[in-house]
């Protein structure tokens, strides 16, 4: 029996895979796109049964080929770029596949584990998993928010496990093929070994500089729930997956200098300090962002923690510490 893992060369799907393998799982079909080539290098470390160009699988599962054969489906596979303008595109890839994939999964009694997304809750300051706090700003939100109303729909009826996570800010290894739609702190540490700084938006929104703040999550946290609910096949639903803390992008910044500080052996320093020396610039907040940012986000975990899973999540701080030392190996 085989496990598919869908983006499987992507940030979060590559992780899942490690993840797996270091379980002894290594009968897995990884699906992807490989247009973007350099994406084969976050599946090198990892031991794989099989990999599949993404329309060729779709085609092998309507056609039958998978019936009986496979054990669970992670579909972390989506066009995640939130400026992406080509609405076609975006509804083909983000909603309709995934809706074969849910028809195959329901029908087979096959777990099916995939990515939503917090942008469902667009510019809204109530982040639980309910309609009335749903309305995304963007045509990629709206892929996943449509989605999620089929998984609503049709879990009355499942006979097997459909459980779909809205994902926050996930930052951490294996996502530096995603260029600008990367994480801050990625982003961060390259701007600190290039140019001995970092950049942060000016204020918005009635923030203040850099203060916009956001439930910054790490990949290694993002994994362990993904195992937690495979191993409760018994729990279905739509789970916020965030920390349930909301930290400025200063707090981002101020983590990703000091944690390249002590590389350096250097001591540590405070936000201000940092503006005083020019480690820390803002920069001004960009017109194609405007009405489509959200200023806030901040999980409410209460259902996932009603599901059962009661592991801590790391800190910006923690998380960021450990991203930037496996970031200065690479």
């Amino acid at each position: 029996m085989y496990y598919i893992v869908t983006g499987a060369a992507g940030f979060i799907g590559s992780n899942i895979v490690k993840a797996l393998n270091d379980r002894g799982i290594v009968d897995i079909i990884a699906v992807d796109n490989m247009k973007k080539a350099d994406k084969f290098r976050n599946l090198v470390d990892c031991e794989l049964a099989d990999y599949l160009d993404k329309e060729e699988f779709l085609d092998l599962v309507e056609a039958g080929q998978f019936d009986g054969a496979v054990e669970a489906i992670f579909h972390e596979g989506a066009c995640s770029d939130t400026m992406e303008t080509d609405g076609r595109y975006m509804m083909a890839n983000n909603f309709r596949y995934t809706s074969a994939l849910l028809d195959f999964c329901l029908d087979q009694e096959v777990a099916y584990l995939y990515a939503s997304s917090a942008s469902v809750y667009g510019g809204g300051r109530i982040f639980s998993e309910a309609r009335e706090h749903e309305g995304p700003l963007n045509v990629y939100g709206y892929s996943k928010f449509l989605f999620d109303q089929v998984v609503r729909r049709r879990l009355r009826d499942a006979g097997s496990q459909v459980v779909g996570f809205r994902y926050f800010n996930v930052y951490g290894p294996r996502e530096q093929h995603k260029g600008r739609m990367a994480s801050v702190a990625f982003h961060h540490f390259n701007q600190y070994q290039a140019e001995g700084k970092v950049k942060l938006f000016e204020g918005c929104d009635g923030y203040g500089n850099g203060e916009q703040s956001r439930d910054f999550v790490y990949v290694d946290d993002v994994v362990k729930v993904n195992l937690y609910f495979l191993d409760h096949p018994e729990k279905s639903g739509i789970f916020n997956l965030g920390t349930g803390r909301a930290q400025p992008f200063n707090d981002v910044a101020v983590a990703t200098v000091n944690a390249c500080r002590a590389l350096e052996g250097k001591p540590a320093l405070n936000l201000a300090d940092m503006v005083s020396l020019g480690l820390v610039e803002y920069v001004p907040f960009p017109e194609a962002l405007k009405g489509k940012y959200q200023s806030f986000t901040q999980a409410d975990v209460s259902r996932l923690r009603a599901a059962g899973y009661q592991d801590e999540f790391a800190t910006v701080a923690e998380g960021v510490s450990r991203y930037v030392e496996r970031l200065a190996k690479a």
